[in-house]
């Protein structure tokens, strides 16, 4: 293989960076309601690629299955979905805790491939989901101590963990057809007219925010998805797919220690030890689970 113009490991270090700032900027679009923020992150972002889409794959369209077309949909609305959740959580918990949590989504993969695949449970991933689920515990435990609003912002940081389980899962069979400049198009053309209508329902202004929202707005469509996820996307060409997922555990530290430098947000005894333990979980349990193994815990059966 071809060495690459530019040397992966760095441009994975970018990548982290781009997506830890991901929480900061919502932070910084506050005066706009968190689903106004998620549809203008996509939609910019839709802006921005629709010329490349037009001139190099606006053929790809035309050969989408009916099938291929309602899960890229169905993707989209989770994708949605997952934005308004963790936006919201953002403005009632801590960065630390909001990322942590949302950090998990690994865990409730497998346990979806589970559900809908018959995926096995090896005794690794079940000790690292236990780890994480105990970090978890303690996370939540000291949120509780400060107030059921932190609280609340942990359960809607778990459910945008969710959410963007479920747009992996459905959409990882369209993926297998379509392009990743296609299928993200479509998905997140379709995210931004869910959380158009969304908004619209919820009678939310589009106008009349102040330069530093739309500057998020913009910020957050270009550094966290384009410099990002979209450099996970180059990487994988180049590293394994788990040397990629280990640098993504890294988020929640780099969106912490940007939170306590431009926010002034300190990090609790209870989000420290807890982080902690579940990003040593959410390690182990990639581990585990990016190995094959004979060993079985239990199988649905057929």
């Amino acid at each position: 293989m071809r060495l690459p113009a530019f040397n992966p490991k760095a441009a994975l270090f970018i990548g982290v960076t781009a997506v830890s700032t991901s929480a900061i900027l919502v932070r910084l679009a506050e005066d706009a309601p968190a689903a106004m923020t998620a549809f203008y992150r996509l939609f910019f972002a839709v802006i921005m690629m629709a010329p490349f889409i037009l001139i190099n794959y606006r053929h790809e369209f035309k050969q989408i299955s009916k099938r291929n077309w309602i899960l890229s949909i169905l993707a989209g609305i989770f994708l949605a979905a997952h934005f308004i959740f963790w936006f919201e959580s953002l403005s009632h918990t801590s960065v630390a805790s909001s990322v942590v949590f949302v950090s998990i989504q690994p865990v409730f993969a497998f346990l979806g491939t589970y559900l809908l695949f018959q995926e096995r449970f090896s005794y690794g991933a079940i000790i690292s989901m236990i780890i994480t689920l105990f970090g978890s515990l303690i996370i939540g435990w000291g949120d509780f101590q400060l107030g059921g609003n932190e609280l609340l912002g942990d359960v809607l940081a778990i459910l945008g963990a969710i959410g963007i389980t479920g747009y992996f899962l459905i959409g990882q069979s369209a993926r297998k057809s379509l392009s990743l400049m296609t299928y993200t198009f479509i998905v997140y053309g379709v995210a931004s007219v869910t959380l158009f209508i969304y908004n619209l329902g919820l009678q939310h202004s589009f106008t009349g925010y102040s330069a530093t929202n739309w500057y998020a707005f913009l910020a957050l469509a270009i550094i966290p998805t384009f410099f990002g996820h979209s450099i996970f996307n180059w990487c994988l060409r180049w590293l394994s797919t788990t040397t990629v997922s280990m640098a993504g555990l890294l988020e929640p530290v780099g969106a912490a220690l940007l939170a306590y430098i431009f926010l002034n947000e300190a990090i609790t005894w209870s989000q420290f030890l807890g982080g902690t333990i579940v990003i040593f979980g959410l390690y182990l349990f990639i581990i585990s689970t990016s190995k094959k193994t004979r060993v079985t815990i239990s199988q649905r059966k057929k």
